[in-house]
């Protein structure tokens, strides 16, 4: 069942906490914050956590004003979950939590997610040029869109991509690290990319140093 804890302190820290200080609750906005995702999106994004503890976190942050459920029009139909305005301002939060947490040991064993991935790609590109790609991960796609100075992120189809990246989130992680691994990734079956492959070089290269 939905938590109703409180720390019972005045202090915002502690108040903030009595929102989003469950445990799950970070993550679940976490995989919010490239746009709306449907439930089925959100749970397995997060394998570690049961249906019915994702169901109870999302209640309460939606109880809280935190995020809102909508339902798409036809012929989806179906409801996702997006953060609101409030929800929103959690973002420096949680980024700037990911990088105090950056020197954290990673625990063992530890999966490398989607959203982790296209969150750091998003944060450190600085690229010069104007394009659009269509990005595969496991097995969602996205759209990832660069102008100078400027990537976005946002989930769903592109409507016409200058190149197709299909990978898994690690793969992808390294070719950040080591762009230039690129053919090789190619040629051991790692990575797919159609259409301009120059333009792939530059978004894995276009990063800030």
């Amino acid at each position: 069942m939905p938590t109703s804890r409180s720390y019972g302190d005045a202090c915002t820290i502690a108040r903030a906490l009595d929102v989003v200080g469950e445990r799950w609750a970070l993550l679940v906005v976490r995989e919010l914050l490239l746009g709306p995702q449907r439930f089925s999106d959100v749970r397995r994004a997060l394998p570690g956590a049961s249906s019915n503890l994702v169901t109870d976190r999302l209640r309460e942050l939606e109880n809280h004003g935190v995020v809102a459920r909508r339902k798409l029009p036809p012929p989806a139909a179906s409801a996702v979950y997006e953060l609101t305005e409030w929800g929103r301002e959690l973002e420096p939060v949680l980024l700037a939590l990911g990088a105090w947490g950056a020197r954290v040991p990673r625990p063992p064993p530890a999966s490398l997610n989607v959203t982790s991935v296209l969150l750091f790609l998003r944060g450190s590109a600085r690229p010069r040029g104007t394009a659009c790609y269509r990005v595969e991960l496991d097995p969602r796609v996205w759209t990832v869109r660069t102008e100078p100075g400027r990537l976005t992120v946002e989930p769903g189809e592109p409507g016409a991509p200058d190149a197709t990246i299909r990978t898994d989130p690690a793969t992808l992680n390294a070719l950040l690290d080591r762009p230039d691994h690129l053919d090789d990734a190619i040629e051991k079956g790692q990575v797919t990319v159609d259409g301009d492959r120059d333009a792939v070089r530059r978004l894995l290269r276009e990063r800030e140093s």
